[in-house]
């Protein structure tokens, strides 16, 4: 049974990556387009390890294009991408350039005056994955505030979104507004770094309604029916395409008692916890050990933990294009005690709805149904901002 499992993950792997060849140039590839906005002036970078000019980091090539960087700003992971999620980022000196390395991670979030003093241009180019709890596009916000507080341009080097062939999931309520979720959109967005970057300045969303002075850089032959493999992982946990896939399903059990696989070899492929107790044969278990940079302290360390092998499962989102909410209400079968949520989970789904309803044992149609108005209402927003053309529907 499992040489089976692994011969169709095997398969499906296959055919997704037949999908992934499209030409698509990203933006930080299309130097011609930003050289010359750049060159002569002060800049600073917001990057990490997937800012990437082909095989060469986009510091190193602009810095052998002599232009003049005064810093590096990092977000969560860090410059390098060392660091564990929600690890704490110290400003540092990059080793390779000798450039300061600015943290955006920690208690310092937002670049200061003090930071940003002798820049005269911002370059942010990060790869998102495309759900709202992911923080790159927090990160993203407190740039922009902080440009258009300082009079900084912001240039983005726009770059495609994994998850971008579909919107979904319960739009994010004002009281729940953290770091994990800064803004009224549904846990999967459809939009790329620069879409939302501009729908970040349209909808006002600024301190004070302010606007950042913002320049895209577009893709080429990107459209959101593109499908693209990462060249290089987001952050360390997300290591494969099925991982980046499931992650907008999955992140959910951060706010549970329920391991999604960090200390194995396996993150955002598996669930499980010590508390399953559904009796089904031989269920799958994994026990999550500490992985320097990557997980140093796992939830459950040590503890056996029984749950679902999801690798391969990523795939079939590509069909359905919706966050499948089976995962979730299987493991609160077999798993949950007065535990089993915790309060980070409202801060996760952007509302205190989804634990009630899977408490309640509500459909998931009709769970689906309560997320609809708001995410029409969404949709009519987000289209404003669309810079490429949009997915098509999915086939029913």
């Amino acid at each position: 049974m499992n040489k089976i499992k692994i011969t169709i993950a095997a398969l499906l792997l296959t055919v997704a990556q037949s999908l992934f060849s499209q030409p698509i140039k990203v933006a930080a590839e299309r130097m011609e387009d930003y050289l010359l906005l750049i060159g002569g002036r002060a800049v600073g970078v917001v990057a990490n390890p997937t800012s990437r000019v082909g095989n060469s980091h986009l510091v190193d090539t602009l810095l052998h294009y002599r232009v003049d960087i005064k810093a590096i700003f990092c977000p969560e992971h860090g410059f390098r991408g060392e660091a564990e999620a929600g690890a704490a980022i110290n400003n540092e000196t990059d080793a390779r350039t000798g450039l300061p390395i600015v943290s955006l991670y920690g208690k310092n979030k937002k670049p200061t005056p003090e930071q940003l003093a002798g820049i005269e241009i911002l370059v942010f180019d990060l790869q998102d994955v495309g759900a709202r709890f992911y923080t790159y596009i927090s990160t993203l916000h407190y740039v922009m505030e902080a440009a258009a507080e300082n009079g900084i341009q912001l240039i983005i080097l726009d770059r495609p979104n994994p998850n971008g062939f579909y919107v979904d999931g319960p739009v994010l309520k004002p009281r729940y507004k953290s770091f994990v979720g800064m803004h009224p959109v549904p846990i999967v967005h459809g939009m790329t770094i620069g879409e939302y970057a501009s729908m970040i300045n349209g909808e006002g969303w600024l301190a004070g309604g302010t606007k950042c002075k913002l320049t895209i850089i577009h893709m080429s032959n990107y459209t959101h029916d593109s499908l693209y493999r990462l060249p290089v992982p987001p952050s360390p946990n997300l290591q494969t395409p099925n991982a980046i896939y499931l992650y907008p399903s999955l992140c959910c059990f951060e706010g549970t008692n329920v391991s999604v696989g960090r200390g194995t070899d396996m993150p955002f492929e598996v669930v499980g916890s010590p508390m399953y107790e559904c009796s089904d044969g031989e269920a799958f278990a994994f026990v999550p050990k500490p992985i320097k940079g990557v997980s140093e302290n796992p939830m459950h360390n040590g503890k056996q933990c029984k749950g679902m092998d999801l690798r391969g499962k990523g795939y079939e989102i590509l069909k359905t294009r919706q966050i499948d909410l089976s995962y979730l209400r299987t493991m609160y079968k077999c798993a949950a005690n007065d535990k089993f949520f915790n309060s980070f989970f409202e801060k996760l789904m952007g509302t205190d709805l989804l634990r009630k309803q899977i408490m309640q044992g509500v459909s998931d149609d009709d769970i689906r149904a309560s997320w609809q108005p708001e995410l029409d209402e969404f949709m009519a927003i987000r289209e404003k901002y669309l810079l490429y053309p949009d997915f098509s529907k999915p086939q029913k």
